[in-house]
């Protein structure tokens, strides 16, 4: 017999889909200046460094905002906050499409990006429904509404070419209000909101919710999470612009390849949530990790000529990396941060049953910030390398660091665990060799 703890609450199925289109779409709206900024650079004259600031901006203000959004949402439930959020993102969006300078667009930007705090919500509401051993698959399911990235990058340059940028923020912003109201009408309040209201029993206070956001392992999964989802969304909003300017396609085929990064960053988040109930959320980071730092030194390096003084002469060469590959390495890169997207939320509600909401909204809150930072650095260091590949240097540095802190933090939990782990020689195979003889025969004659 199942137990009640091992089963989803009634209403689970209609959270997770509808969840997971409304997130879809908010996602969409979210990386709008993925397209549309490229359009915005060209009218207004921005710099590298001032374009990277205007497509950060969104990802600034839906970062900030999902600490309290997801502890909101613990508090007065997922349906009321979302339909919220998803509306005030929505009329941003439209304004936004009076924007005329600089300015105007950055303080739209800030309104726009209130789309990318859904994500804090859906995590804390969804994870109500599931018991642990399917929250990994729930929430990977969920998380891939990130495919919203891809969303924007097949239609919205189609619509720009044809009825201008502003047309793509005036449909986007309808089309957001209309998948709130479903939102809303189709989904029903989180299992324990409903029997808070029926036993009268209050809310956990806010600063009761933040409380373990003290413990350092929550700062760990954040570093996590702000490469494998800010490096995610950075390269989401900043792919078209480099394929346009590296390879010198149009921003229709820049669109097109780039969805070819966002589809596998976003759907494969499933099969990451799935692998973490299988095989461990732990194993599943490792192989994020090790993916990453491979396909991210390949893309790092910059096409290179080469003169080597040969026997009969100079020898010229160059090593550069063509169109299709580069799009193929994208693609494994974008498979990688899926499975760890979702490997790095399968941890939260396991450590942190009870605060779901805070924790995954300063998780997400860390990783939307690096989606600030990162496109904002990319362009900074093209202005100050003048090098393309710059950007995947950068990622490469962060995610070799994310490895590293791993793994020393799990060796340490391991041999706390373990305390005989700390005696053993680095080399088994070696023992009784040399030094070491001496040390594992003493126990014998002790004996």
């Amino acid at each position: 017999m199942v137990s009640a703890s091992e089963t989803s609450a009634r209403g689970a199925a209609s959270a997770l889909w509808v969840s997971t289109f409304a997130f879809t779409a908010c996602f969409a709206v979210w990386t709008i200046f993925s397209i549309i900024g490229v359009q915005i650079k060209a009218d207004l004259g921005l710099s590298e460094a001032q374009f990277g600031l205007l497509v950060g901006t969104p990802i600034l203000t839906g970062s900030l905002v999902r600490v309290f959004l997801g502890v909101w949402t613990e508090q007065f439930g997922g349906r009321r906050v979302n339909l919220i959020v998803m509306a005030l993102a929505a009329a941003a969006t439209f304004l936004l499409s009076y924007a005329q300078t600089y300015t105007e667009f950055l303080f739209a930007a800030l309104g726009v990006g209130m789309a990318g705090g859904a994500f804090a919500v859906g995590v804390a509401y969804v994870s109500k429904f599931y018991p642990a051993g399917k929250q990994g698959t729930a929430l990977g399911i969920f998380g891939a509404g990130n495919v919203g990235a891809a969303v924007t990058k097949f239609a919205a340059p189609f619509v720009m070419l044809a009825l201008g940028w502003e047309s793509v923020a005036q449909i986007w912003a309808g089309a957001l209000l209309v998948v709130a109201l479903l939102f809303f009408v189709l989904t029903r309040d989180e299992p324990q909101l409903i029997e808070r209201r029926r036993t009268g029993q209050k809310p956990v206070a806010t600063w009761m919710q933040l409380a373990p956001l003290k413990d350092l392992r929550v700062w760990r999964f954040s570093l996590y999470y702000f490469f494998v989802f800010g490096g995610f969304v950075a390269l989401a909003l900043w792919l078209p612009h480099y394929l346009t300017g590296a390879y010198g396609v149009g921003i229709g085929v820049a669109g097109m390849l780039a969805a070819a990064y966002s589809i596998p960053g976003s759907l494969f988040r499933v099969f990451g949530g799935w692998l973490s109930d299988r095989i461990g959320a732990r194993k599943v980071m490792y192989l994020t990790f090790a993916i990453s730092v491979v396909c991210a030194f390949i893309l790092s390096y910059p096409a290179t000529s080469y003169v080597v003084d040969g026997i009969d002469g100079p020898i010229r060469f160059r090593i550069a990396m063509s169109l299709p590959v580069f799009t193929a390495v994208v693609f494994v890169l974008g498979f990688a941060m899926s499975l760890g997207k979702a490997a790095v939320y399968k941890h939260i509600p396991v450590y942190y049953p009870d605060h779901v909401g805070s924790v995954g909204g300063l998780v997400g809150m860390i990783g939307g910030l690096g989606g600030f930072i990162l496109p904002i650095a990319f362009g900074a260091l093209n202005d100050l390398t003048g090098v393309w590949t710059s950007c995947f240097m950068l990622l490469f540095l962060l995610v070799l660091t994310a490895l590293v802190w791993m793994h020393f933090a799990v060796r340490r939990m391991e041999r706390r665990r373990s305390p005989m782990l700390s005696t053993l020689p680095e080399f088994p195979e070696l023992a009784g060799i040399g030094p070491d003889k001496a040390a594992a025969a003493s126990p014998l004659r002790s004996n």
